[in-house]
């Protein structure tokens, strides 16, 4: 069967026909994803060195570590994003649910209907309204049935914790929210698209506390429909949201663990540094 032109909305089952299980042990690990010896450059410089970590299912995992630490260019390397950028290329694997993400046989549109992204900076396409931007996705994938459209439009906005806030005002523009209610049309935008896993670059970076309370009590909620992956600087906010911790230095992984261990009882001092504060 071939793996193109799949609308986003068909069953699993049917992409999933497609996939071919290397071997018994990865299913048996209970692992959404698994990173094998993933290294990263940007032209001759490197920024992912050997990383191996797996990600559990309906987990939130936390990325941590001072700028510049590969934070954001393993999130990248996740959805197939950072081969996107003129110089960069990745060696290793990248496993859902033990499907090699960078099998050439694979379509790279198929990886990101199934692992979404959130940015840094709020995104809302600034032309279109709040039903159209959470409906963009499933239009350019070909999904023309208008009822099909407003059931997922409307399940998105729920899932996004927006609904009763726009649910009379769908025709006004997007970028006509606030900050905080852009971020979460954005992710309303991911979950049209019916992710299994989401990655999120500091989601609440740009936004007020009381928009990044909402989009933290919004990933503890999420967790039971998709694996979601944060990249955070805000050490306090990966405690409050994140089941497991991984902490990244130039370019390596450090420490993975629960999110509890790595806070309360590092295993390497480097860890312990940089949670106490003393650098980064």
């Amino acid at each position: 069967m071939a793996v193109e032109n799949l609308a986003p909305v068909e069953k699993k089952e049917q992409i999933e026909e497609s996939f071919v299980y290397l071997d018994d042990e990865i299913e048996k690990s209970h692992s959404k994803l698994v990173v094998k010896d993933v290294n990263g450059w940007f032209g001759s410089k490197q920024a992912l060195k050997s990383i191996n970590i797996n990600i559990k299912p309906n987990s939130v995992t936390a990325f941590i570590g001072p700028s510049g630490c590969g934070k954001t260019t393993l999130l990248r390397c996740l959805n197939r994003m950072h081969e996107m950028t003129t110089g960069a290329k990745i060696t290793g694997e990248v496993l859902l649910d033990g499907l090699n993400i960078y099998d050439k046989a694979i379509n790279p549109v198929i990886i990101k209907r199934r692992i979404g992204m959130v940015f840094q900076k709020p995104n809302p396409f600034p032309t279109m309204s709040i039903q159209d931007n959470v409906a963009a996705g499933l239009k350019l994938n070909g999904v023309r049935d208008r009822n099909l459209i407003q059931d997922i439009v409307e399940d998105s906005l729920k899932g996004a914790a927006l609904w009763n806030e726009v649910k009379d005002e769908l025709d006004k523009p997007g970028v006509s929210l606030s900050g905080g209610q852009q971020q979460r049309l954005c992710i309303a935008r991911a979950l049209a698209m019916q992710p299994e896993v989401l990655l999120m670059d500091e989601p609440t970076s740009a936004l007020d506390p009381l928009a990044s309370s909402k989009i933290e009590e919004l990933i503890s909620n999420l967790r039971e429909r998709v694996t979601i992956i944060i990249v955070t600087h805000n050490m306090q906010q990966a405690a409050r949201v994140s089941d497991f911790t991984a902490f990244m230095y130039l370019g390596e992984l450090i420490e993975y663990g629960a999110t509890n261990q790595i806070f309360k009882n590092p295993k390497k001092d480097l860890t312990e540094r940089y949670i106490s504060g003393k650098f980064g």
